[in-house]
């Protein structure tokens, strides 16, 4: 208890290291903000497109895909906020050799390189695709229940805990491989999939989209648990998910580490 409670406090260190920082270019905040307001305003444009031709998608109607956008705009602004600042740099760390100093600070090398570097601004995605939720709440008429809502945000973890897992797998293959931004450029084409209902797609493409690349634990189970489209067992299996993914890229990069060598080796 004691170490996750340490983990905590560094990484609140982390997030006043980074609004000190960005409070010094507060003009990001409003090009952030408005860069935001704009993606936000052109995928419900195209949520609206596809409506004037149909009256669902995949089963889905336009205020509970308005809900499927808010979460994936949730979580795309966590990719944009944690992930893609801090992982993206283990390449340029490997490559230089300042994985070294990372390795001997008295802390989990896996936790600093995954959380040093924070895109403080991008919080305001991840409000802005919760509003969107709301949004969507309010215009399908729906009426929550506390429980609705705690499922709903067991979900939501289990989405994030994923993401962070299949990203930090991908990028740890930089060990071994001097490239790995194809591979990365495809796995955010695969998750542009999650802006759509997973049953939208052929039965063998949705299982792969369940099981294999699980684009329906990021962000149609979710949103299916605040509409009433949740099926029996999608609970259990997005924390399955969650917890295989993490522990497989924990366990991938210990072992990583092994093949690292260092600058000074």
């Amino acid at each position: 208890m004691s170490g996750v409670m340490r983990h905590l406090r560094i990484l609140r260190e982390f997030l006043r290291a980074a609004l000190v920082e960005e409070m010094e270019y507060r003009s990001h905040f409003v090009s952030n903000l408005l860069m935001t307001l704009f993606g936000v305003a052109m995928a419900v444009l195209t949520v609206q497109v596809f409506f004037y031709q149909t009256k669902s998608l995949g089963g889905w109607g336009f205020y509970e895909v308005l809900i499927l956008l808010g979460v994936f705009n949730a979580l795309q602004g966590f990719v944009d906020m944690v992930l893609r600042p801090n992982i993206g740099r283990i390449v340029q760390h490997i490559r230089k050799g300042t994985l070294d100093f990372i390795l001997t600070k008295p802390v989990d090398s896996q936790f600093f390189i995954s959380f040093r570097h924070i895109g403080i601004w991008k919080f305001f995605d991840i409000l802005m695709g919760l509003a969107i939720v709301a949004f969507g709440v309010y215009g399908a008429g729906i009426r929550l229940e506390f429980d609705d809502v705690l499922l709903f945000m067991l979900l939501m973890l289990a989405s994030v805990v994923t993401l962070y897992s299949l990203w930090m797998g991908v990028m740890t293959l930089s060990f071994w491989f001097v490239k790995v931004e194809n591979i990365s450029f495809l796995f955010s084409s695969l998750f542009e999939t999650g802006r759509y209902p997973v049953q939208l797609y052929r039965d063998w493409l949705r299982f792969l989209l369940t099981y294999v690349f699980p684009v329906a634990v990021l962000t149609t189970f979710p949103a299916a648990s605040l509409i009433g489209k949740l099926e029996f067992g999608h609970v259990g299996i997005s924390i399955v998910i969650a917890w295989v993914t993490f522990l497989l890229s924990r366990w991938f990069w210990k072992r990583a580490l092994r093949f690292y060598t260092s600058a000074s080796s």
